[in-house]
């Protein structure tokens, strides 16, 4: 059957129409008169693998900031804007993190969080330079904010910044006096060791070893075994949680009784359960921040992550949520989308986060940053000290 439709409308049927559009709130009204803009942000960290646990929690941060402001209603240049986020996996190897910069640069993000691992964040960063999109990570390697690109942006504290405070916890709060290093010769792993290594010779401590693993190593009893007989008052790990609570186990092991210190890498409650408990009155970590539960919003934001997303926070997801936030700031701050528009209000963007207060210097690192040094107790962070 077919059906014919008139296409000059009766006039009392346009005149019904009429008036139910009038009849419209003004709100109403105003929202069916924008348009919706669909904005993509790229994120990238290690999604498989042993650093997974670290990628995914950054992942989770990240999207939890997306659902908050698609609830917002942002409005950006007049049109309502919709945030979508696009993760992809690095790996935690530089090689394919420089392979998921460019796809992601190509798909045309207007903005960039991650990558995680310092590795594979710095290579990157040159990258989203070229294609001057702004690029909040939490890299902690100096060099990533050093390289004079004026599109990078740490939301957290740098190693030079914990570094120097686990260094300084070291000799003036531990008394220590020999100290034994070992990294992962990664560019965070590294960049933590020779941080702290220069703190503490700087402070007068004694370096009696210096020995070197690897991110994917899994025993550590010759280089501990060689460290022994050196009798550190502490051992310093830098690398991440997955290799530094097997060294606390092998630690225990051999016998060794001086304390394991990290930076952040190794403040995690992954490190606890990998270590089998030994973690527990060795472990000695500095972390960038303040603790979460410690911030004005931390607090909320622990227990909506957790409703959200059925875990506990790992570490750095408010760092990525904040991250996110501020993104949102500088395109707010521009009233535009665009990378070129709104990049130079990102150096302006001030504003209270879930881990604090948000403002960058010239070179793209957080002013003021916080830290906080852990110990381990039945298994769980415990607070010792901290800015």
């Amino acid at each position: 059957m077919i059906v014919s439709c008139n296409r000059r409308a009766a006039p009392h049927v346009v005149g019904i129409a009429l008036a139910s559009v009038l009849s419209l709130p003004a709100a109403a009204w105003a929202q069916q008169a924008q348009a919706e803009q669909t904005v993509t942000i790229g994120h990238a960290g290690p999604l498989t693998g042993g650093a997974a646990h670290w990628g995914k929690d950054n992942d989770n941060g990240a999207r939890l900031a997306v659902e908050d402001l698609n609830k917002q209603g942002l409005v950006i240049g007049g049109k309502k804007i919709k945030f979508v986020l696009q993760s992809e996996d690095d790996q935690a190897d530089p090689k394919q993190a420089m392979v998921v910069a460019n796809k992601l640069a190509d798909m045309g993000v207007k903005g960039m969080l991650g990558h995680f691992n310092s590795g594979a964040a710095i290579p990157a960063s040159a990258v989203y330079s070229r294609a001057g999109l702004p690029d909040v990570s939490t890299a902690t390697n100096p060099t990533f904010t050093k390289q004079g690109y004026d599109n990078v942006f740490r939301i957290l504290a740098s190693d030079d910044d914990v570094g120097v405070a686990i260094a300084n916890f070291t000799v003036k709060d531990l008394k220590a006096k020999n100290i034994a290093v070992i990294d992962d010769r990664t560019a965070y792993g590294q960049g933590a060791a020779e941080v702290f290594t220069r703190g503490v010779k700087a402070l007068g401590g004694n370096i009696v070893a210096q020995e070197y693993g690897s991110d994917k190593a899994t025993d550590f009893m010759a280089i501990l075994t060689t460290i022994k007989s050196k009798q550190p008052d502490v051992v310093f790990y830098g690398g991440m949680d997955a290799q530094g609570g097997l060294i606390a186990r092998q630690m225990k092991q051999l016998g060794i009784t001086a304390k394991l210190l990290g930076t952040d890498g190794l403040c995690t409650n992954e490190v606890a359960k990998i270590s089998g408990g030994a973690v527990d009155g060795l472990l000695y970590c500095t972390r960038g921040g303040k603790e979460l539960e410690k911030t004005p919003k931390g607090a909320e934001f622990e227990q909506r992550y957790k409703a959200r997303y059925g875990v506990e926070v790992l570490t750095y997801a408010p760092y990525l949520y904040d991250a996110m936030m501020a993104l949102a700031e500088g395109m707010r701050a521009a009233n535009s989308v665009e990378p070129a528009a709104y990049l130079p209000a990102m150096r302006k963007v001030t504003f209270d986060g879930v881990t604090g207060r948000i403002s960058f210097d010239a070179k793209g690192n957080l002013r003021k940053p916080d830290f906080t040094v852990f110990t381990y107790k039945d298994g769980k962070r415990v607070r010792v000290a901290g800015s």
